[in-house]
């Protein structure tokens, strides 16, 4: 259970919030991508429920699609009933992490050297800690936000969102009733930058859109025989040409309304020159130091081979050859980046969509972004936020389905040379616990002038 002590001008949100991501982050709730290994989300949700309950909120919580695939839902009634509600989501699951290869061990929640330590510290249970934080405050103390306040802690978004929010949108849409816009993961965070006067400045990144998401399969099919005869029809060598000239491509620049505004906001800030007609735009993005990787991912299509799969003996050519590959897609590029595949792998190759979800993208105004501005810059005086375009993929693909308007905003302000992006997925991923409690200042400011 968590622990409130609070300190002189620290509320019980902030006393307990780095309890909480550190308690989340001790349920394994790593997903596989298979049901039959994938564990945890089931114990945590029902752990995230009873915290809610303690301080009196009702809760649902609902397995969606197999056994143990969890989602946790709670509301909070606002001022005024005649606005739409406000969505606040986050999922429990985790991608899998090797002991043996962490600092600390990744399930552990240490909280060492400022920081909290383990799997999803910001993929994305600092988030969650933060919105159930700041729910347990509100309910806890009476306070009642200007609107409805929907949290919702789903399943399976590492993997897809197949068992969480895809299947909660198409079977369960009562669950958001009445929602009309709503707030993630991977936005809000700081990145500094270097001013021309040699002054430097944190930018909040808000997610104002996504790529698409599709994992693709290719398939080829030539002659089965053996090794030690001549083949012409090698499915093999088919397919293996095929992954040759996808893996070589490069997609053309398309600049999105989001990735145009970033980049206007960057060269004000730091006087470098982001025309999108420049030869060298990567070269200058990456100026901006490791953010550069998601940026530059955001600037065209991508399709990445990631698998390959054929054969069963050596002396044996197959019949079949697989691969499977990873793309990700601007907004409003879907047609033609599927005739541009079709053209790569030729005739003889076939594919198929294993998991296809659509990009999204939004505009950056509305109370919404003003009340994200405000809460940032009522911690943060000398800060500004710009929107951008995450290159991966978030449950806002689910649920813009539903008409919700979304977003990205997990206010953390960080230190300035800390590889953010690195953190995502990777070893020794670990959450500031200053950020958390500026995150959770934040997001306290947000929801009540939301």
């Amino acid at each position: 259970m968590p622990t409130t002590q609070e300190t002189p001008g620290q509320g019980r949100a902030e006393a307990e919030v780095v309890n909480l991501v550190s308690s989340l982050i001790r349920f394994d709730t790593s997903n596989t991508g298979e049901l039959a290994t994938t564990k945890g989300e089931r114990e945590c949700a029902e752990w995230v429920a009873s915290q809610l309950q303690e301080v009196g909120y009702e809760t649902e919580y609902v397995e969606s699609g197999a056994p143990g695939r969890g989602n946790v839902f709670a509301r909070l009634k606002g001022s005024d009933p005649d606005r739409g509600a406000l969505l606040l989501h986050g999922h429990l699951d985790v991608v899998p992490a090797e002991p043996a290869d962490w600092r600390v061990h990744p399930f552990s929640g240490a909280v060492e050297d400022g920081y909290v330590w383990g799997r999803g510290a910001v993929d994305m249970k600092d988030m969650v800690g933060m919105i159930l934080a700041v729910a347990r405050q509100f309910k806890a103390e009476g306070i009642v936000p200007p609107r409805d306040l929907v949290f919702a802690f789903v399943a399976d978004e590492e993997a897809g969102g197949k068992y969480g929010c895809q299947w909660l949108v198409e079977n369960r849409p009562d669950l958001f009733e009445g929602v009309t816009e709503a707030v993630g993961e991977v936005g809000g965070f700081s990145l500094t930058v270097a001013r021309p006067d040699g002054t430097d400045r944190r930018l909040y990144l808000v997610e104002t859109a996504e790529k698409g998401l599709g994992w693709m399969r290719l398939t080829a099919k030539g002659r089965a025989g053996h090794g030690s005869f001549l083949h012409g029809d090698n499915a093999v060598t088919i397919l293996a040409q095929a992954v040759a000239r996808l893996g070589a491509h490069t997609f053309p620049l398309v600049i999105s309304d989001s990735v145009a505004e970033f980049l206007e906001a960057a060269g004000e800030e730091t006087g470098l020159d982001f025309d999108p007609t420049s030869p060298d735009l990567d070269g200058t993005l990456a100026k901006l130091g490791s953010i550069a990787n998601i940026l530059g991912a955001t600037l065209r299509d991508t399709a990445n081979p990631t698998m390959l799969s054929a054969g069963y003996k050596a002396n044996v050519i197959p019949q079949t050859a697989e691969a499977v590959v990873d793309c990700r897609i601007l907004p409003g590029r879907q047609a033609e980046f599927e005739a541009t595949i079709d053209e790569l792998i030729g005739p003889d190759v076939q594919r198929e969509w294993i998991t296809k979800l659509d990009s999204y993208e939004t505009t950056f105004d509305g109370h919404l972004v003003d009340a994200m501005n405000d809460a940032i810059l009522a911690h943060d005086p000398g800060a500004r936020t710009v929107p951008y375009m995450l290159s991966g993929g978030t449950d806002a693909k689910a649920f813009a389905k539903l008409g919700i308007r979304c977003f990205g905003f997990a206010p953390l302000q960080l230190p300035a040379d800390l590889d953010f992006g690195a953190l995502f997925h990777g070893v020794d991923e670990r959450v500031p616990v200053d950020a958390l409690l500026f995150g959770t200042r934040v997001l306290e400011h947000f929801l009540l002038h939301s």
